[in-house]
């Protein structure tokens, strides 16, 4: 292990401890004792802030600082971490209320002249294209607090009359849309709803009735039980790609001597949604279970042949 590597290692390694002696370095990460005094100097010039507490059962004691010391990256892992950024930036909404400009600009600023061209040219040469935001969520940050803080909020939803009780459990953001799952505390129900649908949130105070685990069993339980309607595809090379790029939770791929299958399961309620998924893969899909999908299937590309006539 190189020793800048080492260091990095070493101060993930301190940064669950509120102290340590010489040899837990020495243990952890087979170096001598020479070698550890040589890091503790180091990591004190990083920013490791500590002190010596003499006695057989000193050593040395962490102060515990809000934000840690600077993390040593290699010129592979600082490319990776501006790459994420400029696909973080594409978006035009998300639940963080930092702007991506300025993190890049100070983690540009960090960098010596040379790597700051390396990672300059490596912006210029390799592009990530993102579906942008199609909704304009305003709520993103707050929603993103009551999942973390594991809190009760009512939500106002558009069309609803009155605020509805959730416990949320996480965000997702899928082409171009965010969405929020979580229980609805009023009918127990498990709800995937768009975030641009929510006009107001406002925190209730009352104790959380899920823990995390309960939430993620609510919805294994919920992607069990909810799509109930099994169906079946074969799919063409092309069309397994198509899917591989574009698929949901409840959508599985499978091999069989050769030929590629789509299966899983929806909901009635998924089912016109269900129809439109599969005519954009075109002709690369065969739909063989069920026939009420095949019906629903035919009938839609009978209605676009009408178009036409």
């Amino acid at each position: 292990m190189e020793r800048s590597e080492r260091l990095n290692q070493e101060l993930i390694f301190l940064s669950y401890k509120n102290g340590f002696h010489i040899k837990d370095l020495m243990t952890t990460f087979a170096i001598s004792k020479r070698t550890a005094l040589r890091d503790i100097q180091s990591l004190e010039q990083l920013g490791l802030t500590f002190y010596v507490e003499p006695g057989r059962y000193g050593g040395y004691k962490l102060t515990k600082r809000q934000l840690w010391v600077p993390v040593l990256l290699n010129i592979q892992e600082i490319n990776a971490l501006f790459f994420a950024i400029k696909a973080l930036s594409l978006l035009s909404a998300t639940p963080f209320e930092k702007s991506y400009t300025t993190i890049y600009q100070k983690l540009m600023a960090t960098l010596p002249l040379a790597e700051q061209q390396k990672v300059t040219r490596l912006q210029e040469v390799v592009n990530y294209y993102a579906i942008p935001n199609l909704d304009g969520p305003q709520l993103l940050q707050p929603l993103l607090t009551a999942i973390l803080d594991e809190a009760v909020v009512a939500l106002q939803l558009k069309d609803q009359p009155a605020p509805q009780q959730f416990q949320l459990f996480d965000l997702l953001f899928r082409n171009g849309v965010w969405f929020v799952s979580g229980v609805n505390l009023a009918t127990q129900d498990w709800k995937i709803i768009r975030c641009d649908t929510v006009t107001a949130l406002s925190p209730t105070y009352q104790p959380a009735p899920f823990s995390y685990e309960a939430l993620k069993q609510h919805q294994a339980a919920y992607d069990q039980h909810h799509h109930n309607i099994a169906y079946r595809c074969q799919l063409t090379p092309r069309g397994r790609e198509m899917v591989q790029r574009n698929h949901y939770a409840n959508m599985q791929l499978e091999t069989i001597d050769g030929q590629d299958y789509l299966y899983g399961g929806y909901n009635q309620d998924e089912y016109n949604y269900m129809i439109q998924y599969l005519l954009s893969l075109g002709t690369n899909v065969q739909i063989l279970e069920p026939e009420s999908l095949q019906a629903g299937y035919l009938a839609a590309i009978n209605k676009i042949k009408a178009m036409y006539q």
